[in-house]
């Protein structure tokens, strides 16, 4: 079986490269990580009573990370889902046994690069990747050390996070078929990758080339766009656009919508971090560049406005149709025309609900 990442190596490398963090005592620490998985569950209250949606499996305890260990997590989980698909779709004709060890190694690196540059960025994750039903990743030095960059009061703008995070979690433990479907599409892309003349793990291999040297490189204009050669990867990718966007905007309406019931200060933490968010994160300028998000839209800001103008024309029980199959999640071109979508999946008698 052709051998697409050295994946210890990998690991090795994203633990190597992971920078430690803002300093904390050990009682600092001990109390971040209580507060954590208190608002958690905090949080979890506030978004079902929100949404109304609530999780058909059980799903394993928060778990509060540092960032080698959430570089670790997502290696786990990636591994545990790519390397079957590599081995199912190489080709007939696999590379040379030094070529491939040369090639697996490399890539190894340049994956535990990427972990590693992302593990002090990310604030928190739903990873779908290891295990049914996944698992809900809190960064705790990160959100420590943005709180302290946005001078935030550290109980309201750690349950501002939880409420974005834990609305992810509710996605995937609410929608049974949600978290399948989502794998099932990321092997559609691989499917797809595996037609052409070029060696599928040669191609993968390029994917993880192209964001290590972004990350290396803040002016690099490479997307992932480039790689994608054939009609059937830029259809898989369009319906990913369109899920992800759904998603972020949905996490990102939550938020919008519980914040001001139980976080004083939420509107100065909007505000702060919308203000850190345009200043150019490299994090946000990376994914948009590399997925093309600049080109078809923002994820965050087009979800958003996405559904809230269902939730205005529909009702939340009426938005919440829209997890009722994969063919009811909203196409790419319907997420910036919200009528298209309601008249759509609700008929064209779908109106504004009555007041009250």
């Amino acid at each position: 079986m052709a051998q697409f990442v050295d994946w210890d190596l990998a690991a090795a490398t994203a633990g190597a490269l992971s920078k430690s963090g803002p300093r904390v005592s050990y009682a600092e620490a001990t109390d971040v990580v209580g507060d954590l998985r208190r608002l958690t569950e905090e949080a979890a209250g506030h978004v079902a009573d929100y949404t109304g949606l609530r999780a058909q499996v059980s799903h394993p305890p928060v778990r509060v990370v540092d960032r080698r260990d959430w570089a670790a997590a997502n290696i786990a989980g990636l591994r545990e889902v790519i390397t079957p698909l590599v081995g199912r779709l190489s080709g007939d004709k696999p590379p040379g046994v030094l070529t491939e060890a040369v090639g697996s190694r490399l890539t190894g690196v340049q994956a535990g690069t990427v972990l590693a540059y992302l593990s002090g960025r990310v604030l928190g994750q739903y990873e779908v990747f290891s295990a049914e039903p996944g698992q809900l990743l809190l960064v705790a030095p990160n959100i420590v050390e943005v709180e302290r960059k946005l001078g935030a009061d550290p109980r309201d703008f750690r349950l501002w996070v939880c409420l974005h995070e834990v609305t992810h979690r509710t996605q995937f433990t609410a929608v049974p078929w949600m978290r399948a479907y989502f794998l099932s599409e990321v092997q559609a892309f691989v499917d797809a990758s595996s037609s052409g003349g070029e060696h599928l793990v040669e191609r993968l291999r390029r994917g993880v080339s192209t964001l290590s040297d972004a990350v290396r490189d803040p002016e690099s204009r490479t997307s992932v766009l480039d790689i994608v050669q054939t009609p059937a990867q830029r259809a898989v990718l369009d319906r990913l656009t369109a899920l992800m966007t759904l998603l972020e905007g949905h996490a990102e309406f939550v938020m919008d919508g519980v914040g001001p019931q139980v976080i004083p200060s939420v509107e100065r933490i909007r505000a702060s971090f919308n203000r850190r968010r345009e200043a150019g994160n490299p994090l946000e300028k990376a994914i948009r560049r590399l997925l093309g998000v600049d080109v078809k839209m923002r994820q965050y800001a087009e979800g958003r406005k996405f559904v809230h103008g269902v939730v205005e024309r529909v009702g939340m029980d009426g938005f919440n149709s829209i997890f009722n199959s994969p063919l009811t999640l909203p196409r790419l071109s319907e997420l910036g025309d919200p009528d298209v979508w309601v008249a759509r999946v609700h008929g064209p008698a779908g109106t504004v609900p009555a007041a009250g």
